[in-house]
């Protein structure tokens, strides 16, 4: 039986989609079966990052609808074998309750090691669907107040819904405009203010984000790769030391 985590932020443009989308490569590089979930009810994009969109003929909503069986929905990833993608309907009018959520993730969590659900940003109706079935949680966050602030709002609804394995990525990151910009101390106090426990820090990395909007994986000897890579060990159980680049 494998292990759902819900992806969120508190505000949009965190890059949690590239987040989800590294995850999953990362996480069949260490030789899991991955499923990526997108529950971004007409904003879908994972299919993109990864290359499949002008393959996609049916949904999350037509499983539900009883259009196809799951695994007509269900897409892999070429270029990365075992890693396959359900995408998000693409009217928001088509989003799934939680209690279907639930239903559908607990017969598919059966023939994967990770399920990584790709929420909305936010606490909206799209928030509670995508964290419904999940028994861990992943916030995503930029180190600035405007990303970190909604982060306190979504871990308590996360808390709510008894998940309490809570962990903080940090995207994004750079270290010359993070001691430019001069709001936080040091890292700790981001860390703090997010309220989760760190799970790791992805740097910016222009080449790794360029790869991602042609629909490539985030692989190789980037600097984005390498985080990832380290936060999928620490998802496995692996005690891997934190680096900061």
């Amino acid at each position: 039986m494998g292990k759902v985590t819900v992806i969120t932020s508190g505000k949009g443009g965190t890059g949690k989609s590239t987040i989800t989308a590294g995850l999953g490569a990362a996480l069949v590089r260490r030789g899991d079966r991955v499923l990526l979930i997108d529950c971004d009810a007409g904003m879908r994009g994972i299919d993109l990052m990864l290359g499949v969109s002008g393959e996609l003929v049916f949904d999350v909503a037509d499983i539900i609808n009883g259009n196809c069986p799951p695994t007509s929905a269900i897409y892999p990833c070429k270029t990365v074998p075992d890693l396959y993608i359900l995408p998000a309907p693409q009217n928001v009018r088509d989003e799934i309750s939680p209690s279907i959520m639930r239903r559908l993730t607990k017969i598919l969590v059966r023939y994967y090691d990770h399920i990584l659900i790709d929420s909305p940003a936010g606490i909206g109706a799209g928030f509670r669907s995508a964290s419904a079935p999940a028994n861990s949680a992943i916030l995503v966050a930029n180190a600035e107040p405007l990303s970190l602030r909604g982060c306190d709002k979504v871990r308590h609804k996360l808390r709510h819904s008894q998940i309490s394995d809570i962990r903080l990525i940090i995207n994004r990151f750079n270290e010359r405009r993070f001691r430019r910009m001069d709001v936080y101390s040091d890292l700790d106090s981001v860390i703090d203010e997010a309220g989760a426990r760190l799970l790791g820090i992805v740097p910016e990395d222009n080449a790794a984000a360029a790869l991602s909007q042609k629909g490539n994986p985030i692989e190789g000897r980037m600097k984005a790769a390498y985080a990832f890579d380290r936060i999928a060990a620490r998802m496995d159980g692996r005690d891997v030391e934190l680096v900061i680049e």
